[in-house]
């Protein structure tokens, strides 16, 4: 499935989305307004369009339930939503996926099925959607990407005056269905895209004019780690963003520490390349109106962040 949800698309998304989800906090430090997206149900945004997608299935696909490919966050958020509307779900996962994130599904009652690559757990879910599983893309499906914008919502209540917005870039699902309800209510607001190095896929599609795979993702933001964008994801980027930026590993837990000690949140690096975008000066700051950053999960622990700085300098 593909092509972008119409704004009026994104509007139902919210109803229906209303008793699943929470409607998370923005908070203002240092002129910029953050949209604390990691304080979601799942420690991401990544259970907005789960359930969106998966409560418009019919009832005989339901019965046949549902299987999701995830590095971590689409794969929790598939995991809740089958726990909270009794369908069985299943969640294919690379075995360097993190120990504490497969228990997380497992105690949702999800079935996990870890394989060595990313390919071979692809290749799984297509056997279980011939099987009769519905399959759950986490980023090429225009109800995942309208149930991710229902953020843009919640932003333009929250900030109004935004003239600017940082979003992570992983797939483009988040990022295109935001920017398809804040581009249509308030065309003036540009909006950014960041990618760290290593998970660069949408801005190496824009260099080179279309989709394009990455041969493996090395960055330690495996959160961003789609190998690849969807064409509707890319034109989204194309007509909708003014820049995509790419920031290194480093500087994502700068980030991270930074939103630490500003907000006392730890996001994880997928969410802080924004942040640190800003940090760097890459993101033009607006001569009026607000810059808001989206921190879009948090599924991350102290463990992680100190074996990062051991091995990372900016």
């Amino acid at each position: 499935m593909s092509g972008l949800p119409t704004v009026d698309d994104v509007r139902a998304a919210r109803e229906r989305l209303a008793p699943y989800v929470r409607r998370t906090p923005t908070y203002a430090h240092d002129a910029i307004a953050f949209k604390l997206e990691l304080l979601q149900v799942t420690g991401s945004f990544k259970v907005r369009g789960a359930f969106n997608a998966v409560l418009q299935l019919p009832p005989e696909q339901h019965a046949r339930g549902v299987v999701a490919v995830s590095a971590g966050n689409h794969g929790l958020a598939v995991a809740h939503v089958g726990k909270t509307l009794g369908i069985r779900a299943t969640v294919a996962m690379p075995e360097s996926a993190p120990a504490r994130t497969v228990e997380r599904m497992r105690a949702d009652g999800a079935e996990v099925m870890l394989l060595p690559t990313v390919a071979e757990a692809f290749a799984l879910a297509e056997e279980r959607r011939a099987q009769g599983q519905t399959l759950i893309h986490p980023y090429d499906d225009p109800r995942v990407m309208a149930g991710q914008g229902t953020i843009g919502f919640e932003l333009l209540e929250d900030v109004p005056d935004l003239e600017t917005l940082v979003i992570s870039v992983g797939g483009g699902g988040l990022i295109a269905g935001i920017a398809t309800v804040v581009k249509a209510l308030r065309p003036r607001v540009r909006i950014y895209g960041v990618e760290t190095a290593g998970a660069d896929t949408m801005r190496q599609a824009l260099d080179a004019g279309e989709p394009v795979t990455l041969p493996a993702i090395t960055s330690i933001a495996t959160t961003l780690g789609a190998p690849y964008v969807s064409p509707a994801t890319f034109d989204a980027a194309q007509r909708l963003l003014e820049d995509v930026f790419v920031v290194s590993d480093a500087q994502a837990i700068e980030g991270m520490l930074a939103a630490q000690e500003a907000l006392s949140v730890l996001p994880e690096p997928a969410a802080a390349c924004g942040y640190a975008a800003v940090l760097a000066g890459l993101v033009p700051r607006p001569h009026r109106g607000t810059l808001a950053i989206l921190l879009c999960g948090g599924n991350v622990s102290i463990d992680d962040l100190v074996r990062w700085r051991s091995t990372l300098t900016v």
